[in-house]
Parts: structure tokens; C-alpha cells; sequence
């Protein structure tokens, strides 16, 4: 009898953890403009009530996830805002929409060299992207539609998110409270239409996909027009930093903290 009450706890220890990694429970949307399309997961409150205001996070995936198949994006990340703990603790609405694979959150160009090592070259200005142009429809619309409290929406992606982070900042400098971009990059003297919003910036030290003198020339940047920044440098730490970045203990309590 002692065997089997154990065995049933072991099994219902067992089920109510894959039921906190569920990603089914991001519900699958699709965002239209016109006849572009910006497929999305959407994971509302554990218990969600309309009549209530909640944070929204807006979390942009990297290069390797594009595409359309609306389950790509959450291979990083979205399993920490389903742990039950995390989702009793701190409430919130959130987003991972999933950019295509022929476009880029970020409007950036990139050179080769001789030798094959990738150069990036961020633009201060100019159109966005037309992934970067439906991610900013598409959160007014989540917005609109949503019990979100406007003085606490969190915005941060990794690599080619971590780019993104910081232009979609960039082209909305008052609608933020906190970003955390990981492993990313932009323009450094862009840095004075992000000085409002509180940073946790983070990168791998021995990144060779994208270097970590991105990371600290915005955090310098930053820095320099007193932007409200931390900066997480991990030593022998390559590209996969978001690893380390959604692991760390007080991420998700520094986030929350924020407001406008």
C-alpha cells in the first residue's frame, strides 16, 4: 500500500510537471496586414480574468527560428513563463510572434570579410522590416484587444531578437518599461531614444556568432546618456547565452519591478 501511494505521487509529480512545460497552452494565432502574415503564440494568465490589468512581454526569437510553422519561436524561453510557480508569482501576458524566414526583426546589413567572419552594420534609421513593421501592428493590437497594463510592457529576444529589442525600443521609446536583450547588438548613437527604459543586457563572452563588443558598446552607449543598465558578461560563454540569461534567479523579479 506504502509502495503504491508513493508510485501515484511520483506519477502525479510527473504529470504536473509536463503540464507546466505544455506549449500548447501558447494559443496559436495569425496576424494579418494586408498580404503579409505574422503568425504568433499567445500564453495568457494562469488565472485569467478580463477585469484585470496584466503585464505584457513581448519576446522576439533569433535568426534560427524563423519561419511559419508558429512553433519554432518557442524553443527558447517560453518554458519559464509556464513553470506554475513563475505563472502564480507573476501574472502576465506573453507574446513570441515568429518572424519569416525571408525577413529580419532587425534592420541591419551584413558584410564578409577575406577570411569569411561575419560584420554587421546597424542602421540608425530608415524603414523597418516588414517583420519589424507587423511585430509593432501586431503589439497595438494585443494592446487594444487585451487587459494590458500599459505602464508595465517588457519587450527582450535573443540574437537576432536581441537586435530587434533594441530597435523596436528604438521606434517606440515611451511604450516600454524594460527590455532584456541577449546576445544582440545596434547602433550605439541611437542609444539616446533608449535611455528611458530600464536594460538587463546580457551576452556570452566568447560569442563567435554575434560578438560581445556589441553588447558592451550599447551598454557604453547606454551608460554615457545614464540609461538605467545592467550588463551580464559570461565568461567562456558562446552564442547560446539566452541559456544563462533565463536561468538567472532575480530575471524575472528585476523585469517585473519595472514600471512607467
Amino acid at each position: 500500500m506504502k509502495i503504491k501511494f508513493i508510485f501515484i505521487c511520483c506519477l502525479s509529480l510527473v504529470i504536473t510537471s509536463l503540464q507546466a512545460q505544455d506549449k500548447s497552452l501558447y494559443k496559436k494565432e495569425i496576424f494579418t496586414v494586408n498580404n503579409d502574415t505574422l503568425p504568433y503564440r499567445i500564453l495568457l494568465p494562469q488565472h485569467y480574468d478580463a477585469s484585470k490589468k496584466y503585464p505584457l512581454i513581448l519576446v522576439l526569437h533569433g535568426a534560427g527560428e524563423r519561419g511559419n510553422d508558429n512553433e519554432s519561436q518557442l524553443v527558447h524561453g517560453s518554458t519559464l513563463f509556464l513553470r506554475d510557480s513563475i505563472r502564480e508569482k507573476y501574472p502576465a501576458i506573453v507574446v513570441f510572434p515568429q518572424c519569416s524566414a525571408s525577413s529580419f526583426w532587425s534592420n541591419v546589413k551584413f558584410d564578409r570579410d577575406a577570411s569569411g567572419k561575419r560584420s554587421f552594420n546597424f542602421q540608425s534609421k530608415g524603414a523597418p522590416t516588414i517583420a519589424m513593421d507587423l511585430a509593432q501592428q501586431l503589439l497595438k493590437k494585443i494592446i487594444h484587444d487585451y487587459p494590458v497594463n500599459k505602464k508595465q510592457i517588457y519587450v527582450g529576444g535573443l540574437s537576432m531578437g536581441g537586435m530587434g529589442t533594441f530597435e523596436i525600443v528604438r521606434r517606440n521609446p515611451k511604450l516600454f518599461a524594460a527590455a532584456f536583450p541577449i546576445c544582440g547588438g545596434a547602433e550605439p548613437s541611437t542609444a539616446g531614444k533608449l535611455k528611458k527604459v530600464k536594460w538587463w543586457v546580457f551576452h556570452g563572452a566568447v560569442d563567435d556568432v554575434v560578438p560581445p563588443e556589441w553588447s558592451v558598446k550599447m551598454v557604453d552607449a547606454l551608460t554615457a546618456v545614464n540609461a538605467d543598465v545592467k550588463f551580464s558578461l559570461y565568461p567562456g560563454v558562446n552564442h547560446n547565452s539566452w541559456d544563462n540569461a533565463f536561468a538567472e534567479p532575480t530575471f524575472l523579479s528585476w523585469l517585473f519591478l519595472n514600471s512607467k
